[in-house]
């Protein structure tokens, strides 16, 4: 898609757009390549094109849409080829092949500028790699517990701040005939999300990303205590049975009907929860409680980016691009409902007046100091997140055979890395 000048007058322009945009004088062609293939993206990334290119009335931007599997495969060929000026693409582990490979920009000198430093700081350790930033975050969304907060209300329960609450909760949703947790672990990911919590609450974020990254043995005594955690709640009987038969919108009847209290799963599971009758009154959010006192609270928030190629031609405009999409305004519009329904990561951004957005927004702008994870499967190379993943899911059936899973994953570590 190209935007020029008579046709980008037609699109909106976004209110109180950052001073930097406004001043900056672009000249020449700016060249976008965007995943955001789905409809509702896409129309925003058109949108934020457009209004982009009237700000600029010597720019040209000229936006090229790819399916988002079709991208996933295309991005090095591009990026090595015939670079565009800025980028799609994903935080963390994710960036690291083209980092490594020298295809992506650094653009560590954005993060030191006050409107980007103060704002994105909960971010910046997901966008950083050998101490340098690569690109921006542009939306993301937390993980955290979901429950039944009627369930909660007839057994006396409050939402747990530490350990020993959570399994006192727990025990008692079972001795009341329900269990404490629904998953869905046929494809996976799932038991991800539960080694990621327990993990970064036993042994904190550093750690967590060591052991994504490969630096820590899976045999280590850490990890061990990690899985011992964990195994606290599955000898308890916390979860569903026959979790590994169910997919993960196969285990939400299990909450819906009341047969289990909680879900711990990503934001996107609350539109089919309230779509499957659960009202205001019935269903709230919690974060993961502290396991370990002594470390900091960090969260899984998948979180979506822009980079600019190294390849790219017309750096002073990508740069400019990136400080307008990260710009509070800007954020609160492309998040909105009525857009992406996501969270904005500028803090000073507002947020839908939506009870479970807000309180994912608070958690991750103020309540997270310990850093933002992008969940198992994007922070550990594809292969090694799927042979873990794998043993989670066995461990969860069969948690006797954790030394066998251990030593399988730890054989895998040294063969990957």
């Amino acid at each position: 898609m190209k935007f020029l000048k008579g046709t980008a007058a037609g699109f909106a322009m976004v209110v109180g757009l950052a001073a930097s945009a406004q001043a900056a004088e672009l000249t020449g062609t700016l060249k976008i390549f965007s995943d955001m293939s789905n409809p509702a993206p896409r129309a925003v990334m058109e949108k934020m094109a457009a209004d982009f290119d009237a700000l600029h009335p010597d720019l040209t931007v000229e936006l090229t849409v790819i399916d988002r599997e079709a991208y996933k495969t295309q991005i090095r060929n591009f990026l090595t080829a015939n670079a565009p000026d800025v980028a799609n693409w994903y935080a963390a582990n994710r960036m690291r092949p083209y980092v490594s490979a020298g295809l992506f920009e650094d653009v560590s000198d954005l993060w030191g500028e006050p409107a980007i430093a103060d704002n994105l700081a909960s971010t910046k350790g997901a966008m950083t790699l050998d101490g340098k930033q690569w690109g921006v975050p542009y939306t993301y969304y937390q993980w955290g517990v979901y429950y039944r907060e009627d369930i909660y209300k007839d057994l006396g329960l409050e939402e747990p701040k530490d350990w020993e609450a959570f399994k006192a909760n727990c025990q008692k949703i079972l001795d009341s005939g329900k269990k404490c947790f629904t998953i869905g672990s046929k494809f996976l990911w799932t038991a991800g999300g539960w080694f990621d919590y327990l993990n970064m609450r036993t042994n904190g974020y550093d750690f967590h990303m060591a052991l994504t990254n490969g630096e820590v043995e899976w045999t280590d005594d850490r990890v061990k205590a990690t899985f011992a955690n964990w195994r606290e709640l599955i000898d308890m009987g916390a979860f569903i049975d026959n979790h590994q038969s169910y997919s993960w919108q196969e285990a939400l009847p299990f909450m819906v009907n009341g047969d289990a209290a909680a879900y711990l799963m990503g934001n996107f599971a609350v539109a089919p929860l309230r779509e499957a009758g659960l009202g205001e009154d019935q269903l709230d959010f919690y974060q993961f409680p502290v396991i370990n006192p002594d470390v900091e609270l960090a969260e899984d928030a998948p979180t979506d980016t822009f980079h600019i190629p190294s390849g790219a031609q017309n750096k002073e405009a990508a740069r400019e691009f990136l400080r307008y999409v990260v710009s509070a305004d800007v954020q609160t519009e492309i998040n909105s409902g009525d857009a992406l329904g996501q969270l904005p990561v500028n803090a000073s951004s507002s947020v839908d007046d939506d009870e479970m957005l807000n309180q994912g927004f608070d958690m991750l702008s103020a309540n997270s100091p310990g850093g933002i994870a992008q969940f198992f499967d994007r922070d550990a190379p594809a292969e090694m997140a799927s042979v873990a993943m794998e043993g989670f899911q066995e461990f969860m059936v069969f948690p006797d055979n954790l030394d066998d899973i251990l030593n399988r994953l730890e054989k895998t570590r040294q063969r990957i890395y």
